[in-house]
C-alpha cells in the first residue's frame, strides 16, 4: 500500500472531527504503520525482555484515540502528537501501578504486569514524568515540545506546525526544556 499523503490523513481527521465515524475506519489502515513505528520507538527504550508488546501498546493507544470525542484534529502531526502523548501516558500509568504495588500501594496487578517493567525502568519513567509535569507548570509549551519531539518522534517542523509556532521557537524551546529536565532529574 502506498504511503498516504499528509493531506489525505488530514482530510480524514477533519471528517472524523466533524462526526463522520466512518472516517476513523478509513484512517486506521493509513496510520497503522506509523503508530506501530511510534510504539516501537517507545518500546526500544524499554528493557530487552519487556513483556508488553509493541502491538499491544498500539492497540491500547488506538482504543484511547478512537474514544477522543472533543478533539478538533488539526492535521497529521497533531494526530501523532496526541498518539505519542497517549502512549507515554499508558507506559507511565503502568510504571506507577508497578511501583505502587511494589511499595504495598494496595493496587492489584497481575503477575504479567509485574514482569512488564523493571523497578529501575519504572522509577526512571516516573521521574521523567514528574520532571515533565514540573516543566509544564513553568512552561507548558516547552513540555509539549518534549512530548512531541522525544516521545512522538516529530521533526522540528512538524512540532512547529502542531504548536503553531516558528521552527526556531521549537529549537530554542527544545534546548531549554532539555536543560530544565536535566536539572530536575539530577536533583533527585
Amino acid at each position: 500500500m502506498p504511503e498516504p499523503s499528509p493531506q489525505e490523513v488530514t482530510q480524514l481527521l477533519a471528517a472524523w472531527s466533524n462526526g463522520d465515524r466512518s472516517a476513523i475506519d478509513k484512517l486506521l489502515p493509513l496510520v497503522r504503520d506509523e503508530l506501530h513505528q511510534l510504539a516501537h520507538r517507545y518500546m526500544s527504550r524499554e528493557r530487552p525482555n519487556h513483556t508488553l508488546q509493541t502491538t499491544a501498546l498500539v492497540n491500547e493507544a488506538y482504543l484511547k484515540l478512537v474514544d477522543q470525542r472533543v478533539v478538533r484534529w488539526q492535521n497529521r502531526a497533531h494526530f501523532f502528537g496526541i498518539a505519542a502523548e497517549i502512549m507515554r501516558r499508558i507506559l507511565i500509568d503502568h510504571a506507577r501501578r508497578h511501583l505502587g504495588a511494589k511499595r504495598g500501594g494496595g493496587n492489584t496487578i497481575s503477575l504479567d504486569d509485574v514482569a512488564v517493567v523493571s523497578d529501575e525502568r519504572a522509577a526512571e519513567l516516573v521521574s521523567l514524568d514528574d520532571a515533565l509535569t514540573a516543566l509544564a507548570k513553568v512552561d507548558e509549551r516547552k513540555a509539549r515540545v518534549v512530548e512531541l519531539r522525544y516521545f512522538g518522534g516529530l521533526s522540528v517542523e512538524e512540532t512547529a506546525e502542531v504548536l503553531a509556532v516558528a521552527p526556531d521557537t521549537v529549537t530554542r524551546d527544545w534546548r531549554r526544556a532539555k536543560a530544565f529536565l536535566r536539572r530536575e532529574l539530577t536533583q533527585e
